[in-house]
């Protein structure tokens, strides 16, 4: 399995634990805490194994900036969290940072 697509499957297993952790409420629901406690060891593990041939920082600007920026999606289409433009110009600016981050990288 090639880096880049251990880095792939470790941001959406940080997507699916990180929405299950709201639907766990506060770990008492059995199914959701079981997704919480499953995916995220697995995604640190695929993100261990992707930064053998990505940079660190490369690594883990687009894992957590993916992450981020789908939760907070996911949170405004499925859950009716609220979208200012602030929010929205934020969640662009950490957009935009992986992608500077990872033509930088790129780059020796």
């Amino acid at each position: 399995m090639t880096a880049a697509v251990q880095l792939a499957l470790a941001i959406v297993l940080e997507i699916v634990a990180t929405t299950a952790l709201r639907q766990s409420n506060g770990f008492t629901r059995l199914w959701p805490t079981l997704l919480v406690a499953t995916c995220y060891p697995v995604s640190f593990y695929l993100l261990s194994r992707a930064l053998r041939t990505i940079s660190l920082a490369v690594a883990y600007a687009i894992w957590s900036g993916a992450g981020t920026a789908i939760v907070a999606m996911i949170g405004v289409l499925a859950f009716k969290e609220e979208m200012s433009v602030l929010k929205a110009s934020c969640l662009g600016l950490i957009i935009l940072g992986v992608i500077g981050l990872q033509l930088g990288g790129s780059q020796r």
